[in-house]
């Protein structure tokens, strides 16, 4: 006690002694202030060494407190109040291998891909555009219900499915057609589908445009904005336990990336390291809603960092660099089993779909700029000219003999039957229960009462 009163006498009241040095008091008990009183005397001897321990004591924590521990962020400390202001002036910057001439920025990063490759790419994005021009007539002249055109994106498809292992899963939204086409799904199929005739994979269950194809690994699309993305984040998360040695490519666009879902899909990739890359279509719209009012940062790719995922932003009207990017992106995703995330920048030339109007909402100047200026397929058309690979003769030569091919098909899925009414309840239940079955009961009864006023000649029997 007397230690203690003496110790304070020299601190001071303000100061204190502090829990750390009232246990070295404790622990030095008379042995400690007998073994002083033999040099200095009692009380000056052990205050002095108490005060020096006490000093490197305080030492020793102010080097750990400089260093914060909090579990939720790896970070250090700061002095100034200052907040972190959203980087929407220079912002990230956009990769590019050619500008739009078709003309090679950097040999370095030229992919160096053989004439028949790239022939590959052309026709595949010019077919996808004769598809559309047809069936987007089809539906004006009310032949098919519904469609969806892909022009001015055709670049960002190609690109990507070009870099693919071709066991690799894709998720799609609605707008990548060119994917499925580059994988070899036949014409006929997309029209059948569109038709919603007998042999539709979907069996005429499906709005047209929405393909799938279990032997392409081209999941069944859903007309739910961004349903896909936390379902391709467990597949992810699938393939990586089984040891597949293949990732998950999931597009959607950047209006999707607002929902709910894109956030819990790249929290839970991140967080379970799961081999998927992302790519985001930013075409400028969510259908009638710009860009400008759908967020207020540097886009979607400046998003990944925050979740701790690779992120890279691209020229989607440049094939090269979608193929480049997404090349890179899938290696290291099998390789590190971690996300990726492809923003390509991009522009919807056609309406959202045929239930839209974009002329109410943007001009006739601004979709002429990016159809006329900066389309991807002309891009790719100049490179082509410029290596001796391509010319007007053939140009002429291909657009013929690719809308003969659509054409043929696009006939052919017009005459054939509907599917049977008895489709409608089949494939959900394995066992079809009783309120289904008296379903399937009324219907019939119905038909064979008043079938005279529907066109079953048209469906299958």
């Amino acid at each position: 006690m007397a230690l203690s009163a003496a110790a304070a006498r020299v601190w001071g009241p303000s100061r204190g002694l502090g829990r750390a040095s009232l246990l070295l008091l404790q622990r030095l008990g008379a042995r400690g202030v007998a073994s002083s009183v033999s040099t200095c005397g009692p009380e000056e001897s052990s205050l002095s060494r108490i005060k020096k321990h006490h000093r490197r004591q305080q030492q020793e924590f102010s080097s750990l407190d400089d260093k914060p521990r909090f579990p939720g962020a790896s970070a250090e400390f700061a002095d100034k109040l200052e907040f972190i202001q959203p980087n929407v002036i220079s912002g990230i910057p956009i990769y590019r291998v050619m500008d739009r001439q078709g003309q090679i920025i950097n040999p370095s990063e030229d992919p160096q891909l053989p004439q028949q490759e790239v022939l590959k790419f052309y026709k595949s994005m010019t077919l996808l555009n004769t598809m559309d021009r047809i069936l987007y007539e089809s539906q004006r002249q009310g032949r098919i219900s519904f469609y969806m055109t892909n022009y001015g994106e055709e670049g960002t498809h190609v690109g990507s499915a070009a870099a693919l292992d071709n066991t690799d899963l894709v998720f799609g939204q609605y707008r990548e057609a060119g994917v499925l086409m580059y994988r070899g799904y036949p014409l006929e199929l997309f029209m059948d589908q569109c038709y919603g005739n007998m042999n539709d994979p979907g069996k005429g269950r499906q709005m047209p445009v929405h393909y799938g194809c279990r032997e392409r690994h081209f999941v069944t699309i859903s007309s739910p904005l961004a349903t896909q993305i936390p379902q391709a984040v467990g597949a992810a998360y699938a393939a990586k336990r089984a040891n597949d040695n293949r990732i998950v490519i999931c597009y959607f666009g950047e209006g999707a990336a607002s929902e709910g879902d894109a956030h819990a899909g790249f929290n839970f990739a991140a967080t379970l390291e799961c081999p998927i890359i992302f790519f985001c279509r930013n075409n400028g719209y969510a259908i009638s809603t710009p860009t400008s009012e759908q967020y207020r940062g540097d886009g979607i790719a400046a998003r990944g960092p925050g979740y701790g995922i690779m992120s890279i932003r691209v020229d989607g009207n440049d094939v090269f660099a979608v193929y480049n990017a997404t090349k890179e992106a899938r290696r290291r995703a099998v390789a590190e089993n971690q996300p990726f995330l492809i923003e390509a920048m991009t522009y919807r030339i056609g309406h959202h779909s045929t239930s839209d109007d974009s002329s109410a909402y943007r001009s006739v100047d601004e979709v002429n700029y990016w159809d006329k200026q900066d389309h991807p397929i002309s891009r790719l058309r100049h490179y082509l000219l410029s290596r001796g690979w391509w010319d007007e003769e053939q140009e002429k030569a291909w657009r013929k003999q690719s809308r003969k091919k659509v054409m043929e098909a696009f006939e052919q899925a017009e005459r054939k039957l509907k599917p049977s009414p008895n489709l409608l309840f089949s494939d959900v239940y394995q066992e079809m229960p009783s309120q289904l079955r008296k379903q399937q009961e009324s219907l019939a009864r119905h038909l064979q009462t008043y079938g005279e006023h529907y066109p079953l000649d048209h469906f299958q029997k």
